[in-house]
């Protein structure tokens, strides 16, 4: 009896670790194709051709590990995902622009974060559409579309078409990819 109890506790427990990286996504799905049909249709071409395009500012794995923390590393490199609502910007409410923690490069405006109830900072749109770059992400049993920093190649989050309007996009993005500049 003790042997079942204690397979039935580890397996649960397994289960519930297993869940974290894909919980990033929100149970309320929006239909969101609307007002993405042309943004889409833009961006499919980069997400075909991102992962075999050059980063011009991508360094080696072991020039990052260098120049990251630990947690900027697993989640910018190793493609990791934080926990959520147990990270530096998921209930940040300050204006500012967000930059990548590994280049400084603003990626994300606070005008454009909202609260998504899923535990990590979203956004509707990057500051500039040329900031990042979609790509297929296979992992984990599923397809998303992964949002990598243009210029390194760099884990940031993931892109789902749930978000407000006017985009219908909500950008997922981890704590650690990002670092948060306050407007003055």
């Amino acid at each position: 009896m003790k042997s079942y109890l204690l397979k039935t506790i580890i397996l649960s427990f397994g289960l519930l670790v297993s869940l974290v990286p894909i919980s990033c996504q929100n149970n309320e799905k929006k239909d969101a194709d609307k007002a993405m049909n042309s943004k889409e249709e833009s961006m499919d071409a980069s997400n075909e051709t991102a992962m075999d395009k050059q980063f011009p500012k991508a360094k080696p794995d072991t020039e990052w590990k260098k120049e990251l923390t630990p947690n900027q590393y697993e989640i910018m490199v190793k493609k990791g995902t934080e926990a959520p609502f147990n990270n530096a910007y998921y209930d940040n409410h300050e204006k500012g622009i967000y930059v990548s923690a590994a280049t400084g490069e603003p990626l994300f405006s606070s005008e454009d974060k909202f609260e998504s109830g899923t535990g990590w900072p979203s956004f509707t749109k990057p500051i500039n559409d040329d900031a990042v770059v979609w790509v297929k992400d296979n992992s984990l049993g599923m397809t998303r579309d992964e949002i990598v920093e243009k210029s390194t190649g760099l884990h940031l989050g993931h892109v789902f078409k749930d978000g407000p309007e006017p985009t219908g996009l909500r950008y997922c993005m981890n704590s650690a990819a990002l670092k948060f500049i306050k407007q003055d």
